[in-house]
């Protein structure tokens, strides 16, 4: 299966942001309030994210939104 390049984009940012911060995929699921293993599958382009748990990412990041997809 092709992977969209939204999808890889997301992933690749959201794990750049995590990584700089530190934090592990653990640490950054607990500030978002999502599950541990959603975010490994973000960052392998496993999910298509909702638009809800896309704010939860980037408000724990402290970016917007938008930044996580260019």
């Amino acid at each position: 299966m092709k992977t969209n390049k939204i999808l890889k984009t997301f992933a690749q940012n959201v794990r750049l942001l995590r990584k700089k911060k530190g934090w592990s995929q653990e640490e950054l699921a607990l500030r978002s309030d999502l599950h541990r293993t959603y975010i490994g599958s973000i960052e392998r382009c496993e999910r298509n994210v909702s638009l809800l748990n896309v704010e939860r990412i980037a408000n724990a990041l402290g970016t917007k939104a938008h930044n996580l997809i260019k």
